[in-house]
């Protein structure tokens, strides 16, 4: 792709540069010599052509004449007006806010000479003057310093000039950009800001500048500002104002006429950088790393891991350097950021595997901003410095060779990650809901009035258990009632805190050790019920056990499986994806249209899919409850215990027949003792 857009620009430099009117005889112009009493005039329109030959309506056979091509370009891609979602209008293909500059830096003169110039034939061409100190850096960028290559037999015409002619400086002028096309670009970009070079207006809706009243001679015009879109400016070209006319797309009259008044139409590249909010659930709670997505689930307490991928625009000249690249991170209520563990580190790869910088808050290269909604969202800005901006733009680390076409970090993979926590608290949304992570990317160039936003999200869920707990006969008491909650998928247990004046148990932390688990306590409620409601649960396997009832109830056999399952589904969460037209400033002020408001202005959209949620209590579904009108919240089961069974009963009578019968074994055993006593003694 690199080489393509090194290619695209080499040609585009020749094409523009054969504005130039090569040696000609002016006896064969109809209206020459040249006027040199008139001025002449430049008109630029600029469209996207990227866009335009994707689509199918152009292609880059064009040849530009110099001549205005109403029904060949204009009424192609100018196209019919379309209001677009930031108030404006556009028109077809048309790129508003690139800022032309032009500068005055040849005469247009006529050099004679013959045999008694040590010639063997009579020779006239038109040269190009060149002014010795005013003209130095000019010269210098197309590696003509000093006035190499000049045309040595005009030096006595002016001996503060150097002369030219139009091969020459067509040649060098490729040949630089092919060169090293960024350096060529900002050394010409740099000559005509120190040199008192004069800025078109930005173009219009239409795409449309002008300069008029020009001077006649041979101009330099480079691209000196661009809006957010143009990946890539039009190379630096020249212009001769006249210039002979040319045979091309629109024009056959070649050679034959001066033209006074032209018109050209340069291309650009364009394009958007990429957005892409994902997340995970913190190696420390699952045990395990898992592939960042854009949903996932987790429990209450938990950290969650967020990762913001963009992929950095083209920056191929000073007139494409970012000026401006911001992201405003918005967590849901819920969330809670982990302040102080933003990273953000660049690839050369879109895998994120070949690191060339990586920064901390702490080297100055973005700076970070926490505050709070009126609705109570956390809010995480994250702004490039002027360090940051530099190195992003002039960075030596990626593209150093001698042919570079990119500057910076163009085209490379820029990675944010931070953590945040799930609190345990009904700020939380449970069930299909979910709780949202939304990131606005705001970025500029150099045309400083035009930015564009790009939009993505992703989506954590979290569930919960709501257990109603039962006597048979209505009577037991639910304070004696105690369950353990473990997580058969990880393998722990459920640690909890009980908001009593909600009377519901919000999850905490899991614990390997089951002397650490919450024993959770059914809270009665006003219909006599005893109710266990267990919020901020990620879908996994979950076995319920009752460790104690009230007396003389029976608990249960086993443990209850409660399994939480989430799969996707055919809602979506919509998301700004690329610029069709290229024409889109996508301003905050319409960010809350939606998407079918966002595809009407041209706006491709993307979707990624939400989750929902299901349940099954001993491998039985059931129909979750829903919560704040999120559906599919929560799990419910009833646990009902029943009465014991009695023991064999005693009373009165029956302890007095205990008490006579012990009395008579006492007597007769008094009475042996007696006997066999009284014998022993009559025998002796």
């Amino acid at each position: 792709m690199k080489s393509i857009k090194k290619l695209f620009a080499m040609g585009l430099a020749v094409m523009m540069a054969l504005s130039i009117p090569f040696s000609v005889s002016a006896a064969e112009l109809e209206d020459a010599p040249i006027d040199e009493s008139r001025t002449g005039s430049l008109t630029i329109y600029k469209y996207d052509l990227t866009n335009a030959e994707k689509d199918g309506v152009w292609d880059s056979s064009y040849v530009s004449t110099g001549v205005f091509d109403q029904t060949g370009v204009n009424d192609v891609l100018g196209g019919g007006s379309s209001a677009l979602g930031n108030g404006e209008t556009g028109y077809g293909y048309a790129i508003k806010g690139v800022e032309f500059s032009y500068l005055k830096v040849a005469d247009i003169v006529t050099f004679s000479e013959s045999e008694n110039d040590s010639r063997t034939n009579s020779h006239v061409e038109v040269l190009y003057a060149i002014d010795k100190t005013k003209g130095a850096d000019f010269l210098k960028a197309l590696n003509l310093a000093d006035g190499a290559q000049r045309y040595t037999n005009a030096d006595a015409l002016d001996e503060t000039k150097y002369f030219y002619q139009s091969d020459v400086l067509i040649d060098a002028l490729a040949a630089a950009l092919e060169s090293n096309s960024t350096v060529v670009k900002n050394a010409l970009e740099a000559y005509i800001s120190a040199n008192g070079g004069t800025a078109m207006p930005l173009t219009d809706a239409y795409g449309k500048t002008q300069a008029t009243d020009l001077a006649l001679g041979l101009y330099l015009v480079v691209e000196t500002k661009v809006p957010e879109m143009v990946v890539s400016t039009t190379d630096p070209f020249l212009v001769s104002v006249p210039m002979t006319s040319v045979n091309g797309t629109n024009a056959t009259d070649g050679g034959t006429r001066w033209i006074y008044d032209i018109t050209l139409y340069p291309k650009n590249l364009t394009g958007i950088p990429s957005l892409e909010k994902t997340l995970r659930e913190n190696l420390n709670d699952t045990g395990k790393t898992d592939a960042y997505a854009h949903t996932g689930t987790a429990s209450a307490g938990d950290t969650i891991d967020y990762q913001i991928i963009s992929t950095l625009p083209s920056i191929t000249s000073e007139s494409t350097y970012l000026s401006c690249y911001t992201f405003v991170d918005t967590l849901s209520k819920g969330l809670t950021y982990n302040k102080g563990d933003v990273v953000l580190e660049i690839f050369t790869d879109a895998a994120c595997t070949d690191s060339v910088a990586k920064w901390t808050e702490a080297d100055g290269k973005f700076t970070v901003a926490y505050n709070t909604t009126d609705d109570g969202e956390s809010v995480l800005t994250i702004e490039m410095t002027a360090a940051g901006l530099s190195e992003i733009n002039t960075s030596k680390a990626v593209y150093s060779g001698a042919s570079m076409v990119n500057s910076g970090y163009s085209d490379c993979t820029l990675r944010i990650t931070y953590a945040a926590k799930m609190d345990s608290s009904k700020d939380l949304v449970f069930g299909d809901n979910g709780n949202d992570n939304k990131v606005v990317l705001t970025w500029k160039r150099s045309s400083q009035n035009y930015y564009d936003t790009l939009v993505d999200d992703c989506h954590v869920f979290t569930y919960g258990i709501d257990l109603t707990k039962l006597f048979s006969d209505g009577k037991g008491d639910f304070s004696k009632v105690e369950f353990l909650i473990q997580n058969k998928t990880d393998n722990y247990f459920v640690k909890a805190e009980l908001n009593e004046d909600e009377g519901v148990y919000y999850v905490v932390d899991h614990v390997t050790d089951k002397a650490d688990a919450t024993h959770f306590v059914p809270i009665k409620t006003a219909d006599a019920q005893g109710r266990i409601i267990v919020k901020g649960m990620e879908d996994d396997t979950y076995t319920l056990t009752e460790v104690r009832t009230d007396n003389g109830y029976v608990m249960l056999k086993k443990g209850i499986d409660v399994v939480i399952s989430r799969k996707d589904t055919a809602d979506s969460c919509g998301i700004y994806g690329t610029d069709v037209l290229g024409l889109i400033q996508n301003d905050p002020r319409y960010q809350g249209l939606g998407p079918k408001a966002i595809n009407a202005v041209q706006q491709k959209h993307l979707e990624h899919k939400l989750l929902t949620a299901s349940a099954t209590v001993d491998g039985k579904k059931v129909n979750m409850v829903e919560d704040n009108g999120s559906v599919n919240a929560e799990a419910p089961l009833t646990v009902v215990n029943t009465r014991g069974f009695d023991l064999p009963k005693t009373g009165d009578h029956g302890t007095w027949m205990y008490s006579i019968g012990g009395v008579l074994l006492m007597a007769v055993a008094a009475s042996a003792m007696f006997f066999a006593l009284r014998k022993k003694g009559s025998v002796n």
